[in-house]
């Protein structure tokens, strides 16, 4: 039986049980799950790190135990003030 691969917007957490490099735990918005060749029960994840406030800080690929990845329920970040596009006034446009 083959397990369901993560999909893009998963929110996971990763700690040890992961792999032993996530001494200090991340959580990870998954970008799509990698079909690189690995050993049983690994996963390579192309994912975004994201900080205590949901935000995405840095892009990266990891590999991790499955078995291991904790599923997380979060809420989308609510977005941040100013963060709007404004109209931008447009003027004729002059040619010669």
């Amino acid at each position: 039986m083959t397990e369901p691969k993560f999909r893009a917007g998963n929110v996971v957490r990763l700690t040890t049980t992961a792999s032993v490099q996530f001494m200090r735990p991340i959580v990870v918005r998954v970008i799509r799950e990698l079909d690189h060749i690995t050993y049983d029960g690994w996963v390579w994840l192309d994912a975004y790190e994201l900080n205590a406030k949901g935000v995405a800080v840095a892009r990266r690929e990891l590999y991790v135990r499955r078995a291991g990845v904790q599923l997380v329920d979060v809420d989308p970040p609510a977005p941040q003030p100013g963060s709007r596009r404004r109209p931008v006034a447009r003027t004729p446009l002059r040619v010669g």
